[in-house]
Parts: C-alpha cells; sequence; structure tokens
C-alpha cells in the first residue's frame, strides 16, 4: 500500500499532520483528480488515513500518531548506507534544522527539545510512554507554557525516532502543545502546504534556541 508512488507522496504530505483536501492531494501525488480519489479509498480502507466531510468537501489526514512513526521508522530504513549524503544535500537542511512531524517539532530542534526535558528529572517513565514530573513543568513555565492534563483519547509524551538525526525527539500531545505554543509565540515559523520546514524566527533564535541548548 505505501510503496506505490503516489500513494507514498500523499503520505509524505500528510505527515504534517494537518488536514489536506483531495485536490492538494492529486497534486501533491501528480496524479488526476479520479486517480486520487481511487488511491484515498484503499488508503482509507486500510486504515492509513482518516476522513472528514466538512459541506460538501471532504478532508484527509493520516488516522493516528502510530502511521505516522511507522512512515518516519521506514524512511529511516530506507537511507540506510546513504543517509549521511542523502542529508548532505542543500535542499534538506531547511528539514534537518527544524520541521513539522505529525504536529510536531523534528529535526535538531526537536531532538534538541526531548535532550532537555531527559535532563535533571524533568520526566519520568509512565503507564504508557512518558510524563512530567515538577521538575519538568517548572522548565517549560520557564518558556510561558502551562501543559494540558493528559487525555486518555491520545498518548501524552514518547520517544519516535528522528528521520534526520536517527535520535529519538518528543512525540505525542504534549509535543503538539508544545510545538503549537512556540508558533504561538512567534518563536517558529511554519511552511505552507507541503513545506514541513519550521523555520526559527529572530525571537526564536534569541529566547527559544538558547534554552534548549542550541545557541
Amino acid at each position: 500500500m505505501i510503496a506505490d508512488p503516489a500513494r507514498s507522496r500523499m503520505l509524505a504530505y500528510l505527515l504534517t499532520g494537518e488536514f489536506a483536501s483531495a485536490g492538494e492531494l492529486a497534486r501533491a501525488a501528480e496524479v488526476s483528480a479520479s486517480t486520487a480519489s481511487e488511491h484515498l479509498g484503499k488508503l482509507e480502507d486500510s486504515g492509513l488515513i482518516a476522513c472528514e466531510p466538512r459541506g460538501r468537501h471532504r478532508y484527509f489526514r493520516l488516522a493516528d500518531g502510530e502511521v505516522a512513526h511507522a512512515l518516519q521508522a521506514l524512511a529511516v530504513l530506507a537511507e540506510r548506507g546513504v543517509h549521511a549524503s542523502a542529508w548532505a544535500h542543500p535542499q534538506r537542511a531547511r528539514l534537518r534544522e527544524a520541521r513539522c512531524c505529525y504536529g510536531h517539532a523534528a529535526g535538531r530542534l526537536g531532538v534538541a527539545l526531548f535532550d532537555a526535558l531527559k535532563q535533571e528529572g524533568r520526566t519520568a517513565e509512565g503507564e504508557d510512554g512518558l510524563q512530567l514530573t515538577p521538575a519538568g513543568v517548572e522548565w517549560l513555565a520557564g518558556l510561558g507554557f502551562v501543559a494540558e492534563p493528559p487525555s486518555r483519547r491520545a498518548r501524552y509524551a514518547y520517544a519516535c525516532l528522528d528521520w534526520s538525526e536517527r535520535r529519538d525527539h518528543l512525540a505525542g500531545s504534549l509535543a503538539r502543545q508544545l510545538l503549537d505554543h512556540f508558533v504561538e509565540q512567534g518563536w517558529l515559523r511554519k511552511g505552507s502546504g507541503a513545506d514541513r520546514a519550521l523555520t526559527p524566527t529572530v525571537s526564536g533564535r534569541r529566547h527559544l534556541l538558547p534554552y534548549l541548548g542550541m545557541a
């Protein structure tokens, strides 16, 4: 299902974690609207994507974080043996620095965030991944961030293997809340459409990156 080039491009487009229309996915896959509809039907039937009707239109997203995690792991496997040369390409430099992965930060910034949260007892092992400790809550408060309580509907915090860094970054609802906060604070700027790169702003380089040890 994933190996088909058109479906692969659709899934890669949806790795931002946001909804996309059938037309957007057809353009991303470089296929006609009717062919895109067939591919989307197969992806939905296989449980890889979910569809949400809104009026006369239908919008699609990845089914859940586990699908995103699997796609990331396959990307790492696909580049085994050529990883260094693949990520040395100038067009990938922005993605390696910081990018969006299913609604959370990935790349060097995402890894730095996870590394910082693992220091000084800021996180602890929980029933389904990680949980914040009082030290972690206090550290995040230094970024002006107040975490929403864990929900049974989604995993709160867990490690996700990073495609470019081959180390773990933070995934889960906590990671999505943090990325939203960084964007709202004007520290990171999201790309448009299929551009998954996150661009640190002047304010982000002054306030966020040093806090994560990236200055």
